[in-house]
């Protein structure tokens, strides 16, 4: 079964970064999910850190950093794909991302967000058809599962949940709430991890 490194949310830790490096040789698809630097600033420098990376990685953007910039960022690592709303096939493993903060944060201008409705609209075409993924990356995470805050509040993506049901993944990975970071959760046959900086290996049946 492939091997998978998952991690989301550094904001700009080298240190971090660097284990993840290190690490990436071990598996066989790295994903990333969302939130490399802090509130826009900084994401040059973690990406440059993050692309002696040469496994095939999948990256989405965060709340922290905008589609435009992660993909400017990594246009000089061959081995990244950024996905925002796009479906790929790495490493023979079905891919779907989505990033942004979902449903809009209170964070204010410098936050990256997309409305549910948004949201809906970014996945319209890889949802369609019946069309099943093995594995949907998001930054956000689902309604109800791995989302909430160190107050117990659930933060989660109605969006999300309903793309879940509509892609059927064997997994989903986010990050983006913090309080949730490393946990796991399962949604019918979906496992949904909240990755977090320090990077968990899971392995798909694809």
């Amino acid at each position: 079964m492939p091997k998978l490194l998952l991690f989301s949310d550094v904001h700009s830790d080298q240190q971090a970064c660097r284990s993840l490096v290190n690490r990436a040789s071990e598996v066989d698809l790295v994903i990333g999910a969302g939130d490399f630097c802090n509130m826009r600033r900084g994401l040059e420098a973690v990406i440059d850190t993050l692309s002696a990376i040469d496994t095939p990685t999948v990256l989405v953007p965060g709340n922290a950093e905008s589609e435009e910039e992660l993909r400017r960022a990594c246009s000089d690592w061959p081995a990244a794909m950024v996905l925002h709303g796009d479906k790929a096939t790495i490493a023979g493993i079905e891919v779907v991302g989505i990033g942004g903060g979902i449903p809009v944060t209170p964070f204010g201008d410098w936050s990256y967000d997309l409305t549910e409705d948004e949201a809906r609209e970014r996945l319209r075409d890889v949802t369609a058809n019946g069309t099943t993924v093995d594995v949907l990356v998001s930054h956000s995470p689902p309604k109800g599962l791995v989302d909430r805050d160190s107050s117990g509040t659930s933060l989660g993506s109605m969006a999300i949940r309903e793309a879940i049901d509509q892609l059927r993944p064997e997994l989903v990975v986010c990050g983006h709430i913090h309080g949730s970071w490393e946990q796991e959760e399962r949604v019918g046959d979906t496992t949904v991890i909240n990755a977090g900086p320090v990077g968990l290996i899971r392995s798909v049946a694809s």
